[in-house]
């Protein structure tokens, strides 16, 4: 049985999760691209973030360098976990390929490339 029995909708904002306690792995990090820590996670959903897109946004989690490829998985457990929840209700962010950094001078002289 789900710890959370009022939990019947994850817009439903008004169903009571238990509070914040601290956890000893609370200092892990989940998010190495932007050093994000399983408990900045925890802390977030019971400031009422409940989804990838809001935790991504507010924590900058799954924006660094591999787009979530590494990330994206834990934080929806942490959060499923944290909300009593299965991860399959969690909707999942949106994806985008990993984007690399372009120097200005690649792109100036790629005019001159001969495609033939």
């Amino acid at each position: 049985m789900s710890k959370n029995k009022g939990l019947t909708s994850l817009n439903d904002r008004s169903a009571a999760i238990p509070p914040f306690v601290p956890a000893a792995d609370d200092d892990r990090i989940i998010c190495r691209c932007e050093e994000v820590t399983k408990g900045e996670i925890r802390k977030a959903v019971h400031a009422g973030l409940w989804t990838l897109t809001e935790i991504r946004r507010y924590l900058r989690c799954g924006m660094g360098l591999c787009q979530g490829q590494t990330c994206a998985k834990l934080v929806k457990g942490i959060i499923a976990r944290e909300l009593g929840v299965s991860p399959a209700l969690i909707e999942p962010a949106t994806s985008r390929s990993p984007m690399r950094p372009t120097e200005m001078e690649v792109i100036a002289n790629e005019s001159e490339v001969d495609f033939k």
